[in-house]
């Protein structure tokens, strides 16, 4: 197996965007799956290197990649000791990002006897999925697109009621990552970008558009993203699928950091529906 990690692409935004390719290598075109994270996630955390060797065996040609304003550094891809860039995000420099992931595929001669670029699924977990399938609506050239324990409206997650008058007067709010224990902060530039952006950033406009084949994986355990709006994005789309993994939380049984050599049975069956979505 290929593996290649911390391949540095040149974002749009003055930060680069760490990106892992994995396959089997065999001289012949596979189909493509571009994996984004989530909120306060990155490429590396938990399973997800064990879910990418796993679709590479399976037949696929599969890259992740760190959102270049997630807060990771390319000396320190994992967690997040550029707070001041996580501060800074925001939907539509996610868009850029996976945009500048997709360009490079597509204009990267060296890969084009592995990588199928007329097959491409976008997978995206948990806040991802609104940019995997707003990039999906966007983008012809993209075939199936995934999400996985997917939000399924961005505005109601920009401000909480009440907040906006303090977040306006201050320019920013923290919130406390559990894991790491950093007070993370979010500009006020992150409500204004949706404000300006609204129209392009709504999920239910854009998966109501989707004109490919669209699946959706939730578990009925999800604490973080409740499965109610797993079956509102399947309402809303005419060629969607959409999967229940019983007992899985929002991670689908991983943690971080997973120090084990083999998946989390969850995750494992999640793969699994995944393979049999793209090839079938």
């Amino acid at each position: 197996m290929i593996i290649t990690k911390n391949i540095i692409l040149e974002g749009q935004h003055g930060k680069p965007i760490l990106t892992d390719v994995f396959y089997v290598e065999n001289n012949k075109p596979k189909p493509i799956i571009i994996f984004c994270h989530g909120y306060k996630g990155f490429k590396d955390w938990g399973a997800w290197n064990l879910m990418a060797k796993a679709f590479a065996k399976a037949g696929f040609y599969f890259i992740k990649f760190n959102f270049s304003h997630n807060g990771g550094t390319v000396e320190q891809p994992i967690d997040f000791p550029d707070l001041e860039a996580f501060g800074n995000n925001n939907y539509t420099k996610e868009l850029d990002d996976l945009q500048s992931v997709f360009d490079w595929l597509f204009f990267n001669s060296k890969i084009k006897n592995e990588a199928d670029i007329n097959n491409v699924t976008l997978l995206g977990h948990s806040r991802a999925c609104g940019i995997v399938t707003i990039k999906a609506e966007e983008d012809s050239r993209i075939k199936k697109v995934i999400s996985l324990a997917g939000v399924s409206d961005f505005g109601k997650r920009t401000s909480t009621k009440g907040d906006l008058e303090q977040w306006e007067k201050d320019g920013v709010k923290y919130v406390l990552n559990g894991r790491t224990k950093q007070q993370m902060p979010h500009y006020y530039q992150f409500y204004e970008d949706f404000i300006a952006n609204e129209n392009r950033l709504t999920i239910k406009r854009a998966v109501s558009n989707l004109k490919i084949p669209y699946l959706i994986i939730h578990g009925n355990a999800d604490t973080s993203v409740y499965i109610e709006e797993a079956y509102k994005l399947h309402e809303w789309t005419k060629n969607s699928k959409i999967e229940i993994i019983e007992g899985a939380d929002h991670v689908f049984g991983a943690h971080h950091p997973w120090e084990k050599d083999t998946l989390p049975v969850q995750l494992k069956e999640v793969i699994k529906k995944t393979i049999h979505f793209i090839k079938n």
